[in-house]
């Protein structure tokens, strides 16, 4: 176990928590970011780019002349890559660019993360956000109070509140605990985690059976 601080959106301490090492004190392994980004990258690449090949080029169903006597190359069809207007010889086609990791490597890259961000001190740990309004002034000055420019708010449930007052603040991102991801916590500089999150994010990452925490 490790013990952090909760603190109010004040800034003052309101309680001890006990978060589970094998998730926060985990062996930080850069290659699993690596890995794990790479995959989230390919998985996001539209793969939309096309050309025509030989097959798909309109016309050139008749042979272009006849074969022999004219003195000039054999031509079979003017869909050819050699000819102006023909297909593209090797040019790209719709592909999907996604491919799969194992569960346990991406849990272990989120584990590594969590771990990362509370060893360099940029983990907040938050009581609750409350308002009745819809104002980013609060959000800023909540953030002026922990000097926090940059950074990625995790809650446990929706909302709504914080996600709209939040959004047209540069380099702050609010997501749900469900959505968490390596890309998002290495991109912030800071971590701000609500203590209602923090369970649901602990069963989440917890280790299977002969899992090891690296």
């Amino acid at each position: 176990m490790v013990t952090s601080t909760v603190y109010s959106i004040g800034n003052e301490k309101v309680s001890d928590i006990d978060l589970d090492g094998r998730v926060f004190d985990a062996e930080v392994n850069p290659s699993l970011f690596y890995e794990v980004i790479r995959r989230d990258s390919a998985a996001g690449r539209r793969g939309t780019a096309a050309t025509k090949n030989r097959a798909l080029v309109r016309g050139g169903g008749a042979k272009p002349w006849r074969q022999k006597g004219t003195g000039r190359a054999r031509a079979g069809t003017r869909r050819s890559p050699l000819w102006r207007g023909g297909g593209t010889m090797f040019g790209p086609m719709p592909r999907d660019y996604a491919f799969s990791l194992p569960k346990k490597v991406k849990k272990a890259a989120l584990r590594a993360a969590l771990s990362l961000k509370r060893k360099d001190g940029k983990l907040i740990l938050l009581d609750q956000f409350q308002g009745q309004e819809f104002k980013t002034r609060q959000v800023l000055d909540v953030l002026k109070k922990f000097q926090v420019e940059d950074a990625l708010i995790v809650t446990g449930e929706r909302n709504a509140f914080l996600e709209r007052s939040a959004r047209n603040i540069p380099k702050v991102q609010v997501l749900r605990s469900e959505g968490l991801n390596v890309y998002d916590i290495l991109h912030h500089e800071h971590l701000i985690l609500f203590s209602g999150a923090v369970q649901g994010i602990q069963d989440g990452l917890a280790l299977e059976t002969g899992e090891t925490s690296a």
